[in-house]
């Protein structure tokens, strides 16, 4: 079809004309290959620190799974070396900064200077240059055709790609959060009533249900269900409320996923063939703001739950509160116990607070105006991947003090998803009896969490409808 359109002499932006501001410039028919390689190597602006290696394999792969599609115009062999690339674990250096969300040009022309021998790749642990890196993985380089260049760069992948991590990474702080609340309601007695799925059903909030429905089966076999076990009649907001606010965020969080599945079961492409009506037509399918949109309110929804669990932590450790010692240290003022813990839950709070502001659109139109508008996707999936590996080591802490307030308790019998969880805690991180430096075991305890650690062995999450 592309060839047909140039046999027809067909105006198609990016085969037979310049690129932004330039599409009104017509090229040579002979000057079209050299274009779609000076195409990429214009475009690799990138600045900043590089993309990881999983980031840059997630890049790839989501382009790949784009261009599968058959909507690019892109000459097949290249699709097979991106897939060779892949399977080589060739991985071009990437800077992160330099994409708007329209179209993530400058990353994917990094990614993809290697195919015409040129930027640099990571291979077996050393950085070459692109070209070196794939001869010593035996890929041949490929021919560019004459829409190759432009179908390469014209696509979503480092948003896409990134936010696939970015959801992996929301969805295990999300239930890492919520068990480590329960584990808190669990620790400071408190009164199980707003989990009455009576009352649930009286509110007829779906978010609201979900965090009921996950809580009661955390919760599950424990004695704070038996009457006259509570300490209180009602509890501070952060322990009442816990339900209706990581429900919300369960939802929040599936509909993160949903929408990058969606961005992977689409064409972003722009041109885009359209084969049954043997036509190339200029898109916005490139286009992320709702995905953008979606992860701000995934993140703010995240940042709520944060001040709870942020909240929860300093209640659990005050005598007042808690009837328990206080900083939870049986030793009295001569020891610290958890009283430094605070500052490092409250700057993950305040963080969090911080990512979850809104990040807002481009102001500044780029190519002579004619790219006028962009929604920072990436900016924005990274700023949210962020607020979750902050989440999960403000749950990691919570759930050590949620742990260490239940064995102050004493006799007490605890749900069948707490009492897992309370032993994945104590398999990882012991008693806090003398003072002794409990950063590197938090730390330790949130890796185990981001392995899955905690979630294998606890309740299985909820499914939740957007």
């Amino acid at each position: 079809m592309v060839l047909r359109a140039l046999d027809r002499g067909d105006s198609v932006y990016g085969l037979t004309t310049g690129l932004g501001a330039a599409v009104d410039t017509r090229l040579d028919a002979d000057a079209i290959p050299a274009f779609q390689a000076r195409a990429i190597r214009a475009r690799a602006v990138g600045v900043g620190e590089p993309l990881s290696t999983v980031e840059v394999r997630a890049m790839l792969a989501a382009r790949l799974v784009a261009l599968c599609h058959g909507a690019s115009g892109l000459s097949p062999v290249l699709a097979d070396t991106i897939a060779a690339m892949l399977n080589a674990g060739v991985h071009p250096i990437v800077r992160r900064i330099g994409s708007l969300g329209e179209a993530d040009l400058s990353p994917l022309a990094q990614a993809f200077l290697p195919l015409i021998g040129e930027g640099e790749c990571e291979f077996r642990g050393a950085v070459l240059p692109g070209g070196e890196a794939m001869t010593k993985a035996a890929i041949t380089l490929p021919v560019l055709g004459p829409k190759d260049g432009l179908a390469l760069l014209n696509a979503n992948a480092q948003s896409v790609g990134l936010a696939a991590l970015a959801v992996e990474a929301m969805t295990s702080a999300l239930d890492a959060a919520l068990v480590a609340g329960a584990l808190s309601l669990e620790a400071f007695r408190a009164n199980l009533s707003p989990v009455d799925p009576d009352l649930a059903a009286l509110r007829g909030m779906a978010g609201h249900t979900a965090g009921v429905d996950r809580l009661r089966r955390l919760l599950d076999g424990s004695d704070l269900w038996q009457p006259g076990a509570a300490r209180r009649l009602q509890d501070p907001i952060s322990f009442r409320c816990l339900a209706p606010v990581a429900g919300h965020a369960l939802r929040a969080v599936a509909a993160a996923r949903q929408m990058v599945d969606a961005e992977l079961a689409s064409a972003p492409d722009s041109p885009a063939v359209l084969l049954e009506r043997d036509i190339l037509l200029s898109s916005v399918n490139f286009d992320t703001t709702e995905l953008a949109l979606t992860f701000e309110a995934a993140g703010l929804a995240l940042s709520h739950l944060a001040a709870t669990s942020a909240a929860r932590i300093v209640k659990l450790m005050n005598a007042g509160m808690s009837d328990l010692p206080r900083f939870l240290t049986r030793h009295g003022g001569s020891h610290s116990g958890f009283a430094t813990t605070q500052k490092t839950a409250t700057a993950l709070e305040a963080e969090i607070c911080h990512l979850a502001l809104p990040l807002g659109t481009m102001t500044l139109p780029v190519a002579d105006g004619v790219e006028d508008y962009a929604p920072m996707t990436p900016a924005i999936v990274e700023k949210t991947h962020a607020i979750a590996r902050r989440l999960t080591r403000l749950a990691a802490i919570e759930l050590v003090v949620a742990a260490e307030a239940v064995d102050l308790r004493g006799a007490i019998t605890l749900g069948r998803g707490t009492a897992v969880a309370h032993a994945f805690v104590r398999d990882h991180v012991a008693r806090l009896d003398d003072d002794r430096p409990m950063g590197r075991e938090y730390e330790a305890l949130a890796l185990a969490i981001e392995a899955g650690g905690l979630m294998a062995d606890s309740a299985a999450p909820t499914g939740i409808e957007p």
